[in-house]
């Protein structure tokens, strides 16, 4: 695994495939066992989540459902400071069992802002379940419950997560040299 440049930036390795697989498998065991005799709705966070998504759901075996909104804060490597919803939640979620799949928990800001309006819709649980949790970012109260990988506060690319747009589609995970 090299290290990759995207426009101005060099990124080194970080985490291969082989190791994010893993951890999704995981905690694809863990939601099916927890989940067991429910039917929760997987709500993917759009545009990082893509991928951590799509291997994850292969791997429920449950029965459940997946929906996905967009919402954004960043701009190139960091926080507008704004939240906005570029793609709402067209299911009903009341009374449901919410599962937010997140590719990366950093400020907390994103779900900080969505949770209330997600609350108010009255589903039975709501629960998070992030790729990458960088704890010593957060700066808004957000409680993670399933988090495949601690990470320190470097900025990351690849598998799903970018730079200015670009490096999502990268199977392994680099980080800002």
């Amino acid at each position: 695994m090299n290290s990759i440049t995207i426009l101005d930036k060099e990124f080194v390795p970080y985490l291969v495939e082989k190791e994010i697989q893993e951890k999704i498998t995981a905690l694809a065991d863990q939601l099916n066992k927890d989940y067991a005799n429910k039917r929760p709705i997987f709500l993917s966070i759009l545009n990082g989540s893509f991928l951590f998504t799509a291997d994850l759901f292969k791997q429920i075996t449950i029965e459940a459902e997946v929906c996905f909104i967009k919402l954004a804060s960043y701009k190139g490597m960091s926080s507008s400071g704004n939240v906005i919803t570029a793609i709402g939640l067209e299911a009903n979620v009341s009374g449901r069992d919410i599962i937010i799949l997140e590719d990366i928990i950093d400020t907390g800001k994103t779900l900080h802002h969505y949770l209330p309006q997600l609350l108010s819709s009255n589903p039975a649980s709501i629960k998070v379940a992030v790729l990458l949790n960088k704890k010593e970012a957060l700066q808004f109260p957000v409680k993670v419950d399933y988090t495949c990988f601690e990470i320190p506060n470097k900025f990351v690319v690849g598998y799903g997560l970018d730079y200015d747009g670009l490096g999502r589609n990268s199977k392994d995970i680099y980080q800002l040299k």
